[in-house]
């Protein structure tokens, strides 16, 4: 089966890609580097032409709100006319687990925007909301670090690890579409900052950890179930202690 992967040279994406390919598909990696411009429409045609399948895990280079929106909207409009053209018969989005509830952020709004263009359109289609990944946690920290203080949410997070986004999206890719969502997340919820915490304790940084309920998630306040899915979410296998004690590049 050609299985086409937008934003296929990613961190998700490689995955995916290299997934699919094991398992004897035709996994085809479509960004810019590989000559296919979701936003401009660049190389759509060509490398969509006889795909069965399209996976979208691009993501906007900007977070900025009139930048991300853009994105969404442009390379969903031409990623929907694209698959028609080609008979694609399954569109596959990664989306986030909690968007809903988080359009307060203008990346949020965006998303919500691209998810609706997928619902309202002709392809049938199956939105895969993720939890963040472990990988992101330093970037969390980041966000919220103001000198030596790491100022954090104690709201309930249930992250996984990028291998398992990767592993639940080709399961989803081979299925039949189910036209509505399904929610993926980590088999356990932790606290945010007890999250960022731990992180930073195992990575040796001396930066402090202070809870803090009216702390913003990158400009958003958080209620307490505002990250973590719903009652029937597919759970990965990989745990928050286990991915970090193993060696790992940081995203």
């Amino acid at each position: 089966m050609k299985i086409v992967v937008i934003g296929g040279t990613g961190l998700i994406g490689t995955k995916l890609v290299e997934r699919l390919s094991r398992q004897g598909h035709a996994a085809v990696p479509a960004s810019p580097g590989t000559g296919v411009n979701a936003v401009t429409g660049e190389g759509l045609a060509q490398a969509l032409a006889g795909a069965e399948v399209v996976v979208d895990v691009a993501n906007a280079p900007s977070f900025e709100d009139r930048a991300v929106l853009d994105f969404f909207e442009r390379s969903g409009r031409n990623l929907l006319a694209a698959k028609a053209e080609a008979g694609v018969r399954h569109h596959v989005a990664l989306s986030v687990v909690g968007t809903d509830r988080l359009l307060a952020s203008g990346y949020f709004r965006a998303k919500m925007a691209q998810e609706s263009l997928i619902e309202a359109g002709p392809i049938p289609y199956t939105i895969v909301r993720a939890t963040q990944f472990f990988e992101f946690v330093g970037g969390i920290a980041q966000s919220a670090t103001e000198g030596g203080t790491v100022r954090l949410s104690p709201a309930l997070a249930q992250p996984m690890v990028s291998d398992d986004v990767a592993a639940a999206l080709a399961e989803v890719a081979v299925a039949d579409p189910v036209n509505g969502l399904i929610e993926i997340a980590g088999p356990e919820a932790i606290r945010l900052d007890d999250l960022v915490r731990r992180f930073l304790a195992a990575s040796g940084d001396t930066r402090q950890v202070v809870t803090d309920p009216g702390a913003r998630y990158f400009g958003v306040e958080l209620g307490e179930r505002s990250l973590i899915p719903g009652a029937h979410p597919r759970l990965a296998a990989t745990r928050f202690a286990d991915w970090l004690g193993r060696p790992r590049p940081q995203a």
